[in-house]
C-alpha cells in the first residue's frame, strides 16, 4: 500500500473522498487542493484504454498516485501505480484480488450490517457504506441517520459513509461512527469541486458534541 495512503487509513482525521466521472481529472485536481484525500476514479463505461489514460490524469492533476483509487478494475489500478481499487458488493472477490494484487489497498461497497461483516472477514481495508440519505437512483433504499448508527455499532472495519452527504450533515456521520464520507455530485463540476471539498472539509474537521437523532 502506498506511503500517503497509509498515512491516511492510518490518521484519526476524518478522511474524504471525492468520487470522479470520465470527465473528472480536472475536478479531482481541484477537489484535493481543496481538502480532500482521496480520489476515486469511477467510470465504468469506459474501455480499458480510455479509462487508464483517465487515471493517469487524475493522478497528474491530484499530484500523489497514493491518493487514487480505481473502482473495479485492480489491473489497471496495478499498472498506472494507483493506491488502490474499489469493488462493488457484485463485483470481485476481495480475497482473490489480495492475492493477485498484493500491493493495493482494497476497498469495498456495502449496503448494511452482513455486508460489513463479511468485508471485514475478507480483509478488505474498508467500506464505503451507503446510500445513508435519498440519492437520485436509488430509490427508497437508504439507511438514514438511525440505520448508519445501529450498522456502525461495533461494525469491526474501517467505513466510509456515502450517499446524500453535504457540508450539513457530513460532521454528523462522522458522529454516529463513520470514518469519513464520500461523495460524487459536489466533485461533478470542475468549477465548484474545489469550494465543495473546502466545505466538506471544514465540516468534518468542525469540533462535534453529541450527534443528534
Amino acid at each position: 500500500m502506498r506511503e500517503s495512503l497509509q498515512e491516511i487509513l492510518g490518521s484519526t482525521r476524518p478522511i474524504l473522498m471525492a468520487i470522479v466521472g470520465a470527465h473528472g481529472a480536472i475536478a479531482a485536481g481541484r477537489a484535493v487542493r481543496g481538502g480532500a484525500d482521496l480520489v476515486q476514479v469511477r467510470a465504468k463505461e469506459m474501455s480499458s484504454g480510455a479509462l487508464m489514460r483517465l487515471v493517469r490524469e487524475v493522478i497528474t492533476e491530484v499530484g500523489d498516485a497514493g491518493r487514487v483509487i480505481v473502482n473495479s478494475r485492480p489491473d489497471i489500478a496495478e499498472r498506472v501505480g494507483a493506491a488502490g481499487v474499489h469493488l462493488p458488493e457484485s463485483g470481485l472477490d476481495p480475497r482473490a484480488v489480495r492475492r493477485a494484487f498484493p500491493g493495493l489497498c482494497v476497498s469495498v461497497s456495502r449496503h448494511d450490517r452482513l455486508g460489513l461483516e463479511q468485508a471485514a472477514a475478507a480483509g478488505a481495508d474498508f467500506a464505503i457504506l451507503g446510500p445513508v440519505f435519498d440519492t437520485p437512483g436509488k430509490g427508497a433504499h437508504f439507511l438514514g441517520t438511525s440505520g448508519l448508527r445501529a450498522v456502525l455499532r461495533g461494525a469491526g472495519i474501517r467505513v466510509i459513509a456515502v450517499g446524500g452527504v453535504t457540508a450539513l450533515n457530513a460532521s454528523d456521520l462522522i458522529g454516529y461512527g463513520a470514518s469519513g464520507v464520500a461523495a460524487i455530485r459536489p466533485f461533478a463540476e470542475p468549477l465548484t469541486a474545489g469550494p465543495e471539498a473546502t466545505r466538506l472539509r471544514s465540516s468534518l474537521d468542525a469540533p462535534r458534541g453529541e450527534a443528534r437523532g
